[in-house]
């Protein structure tokens, strides 16, 4: 029988060992840290994406920041 299929049936699930997490609305920084920690993963990486909107002035289209995105990479713990 198959590694995988063998750890599924006695109820092991294996994780990703890369997995990305996003902070929610509302959501602090330390607490989206705290979640990637009771997850069993360390952060490795922080991306920030901004999140634009279009606005025309003038018969320009000008685009402007609004808000953001914190993303992070984690790794599995082992």
């Amino acid at each position: 029988m198959k590694r995988k299929a063998l750890f599924e049936r006695n109820g092991f699930v294996s994780k990703k060992k890369k997995e990305v997490f996003e902070v929610k609305d509302g959501e602090s920084i330390d607490a989206c840290l705290e979640r990637i920690k009771a997850a069993g993963y360390s952060p490795i990486k922080r991306i920030e994406k901004p999140i634009f909107t279009e606005e025309k002035e003038n018969g320009e289209t000008i685009y402007k920041p609004v808000a953001r995105k914190i993303v992070f990479e984690a790794l599995l713990n082992e």
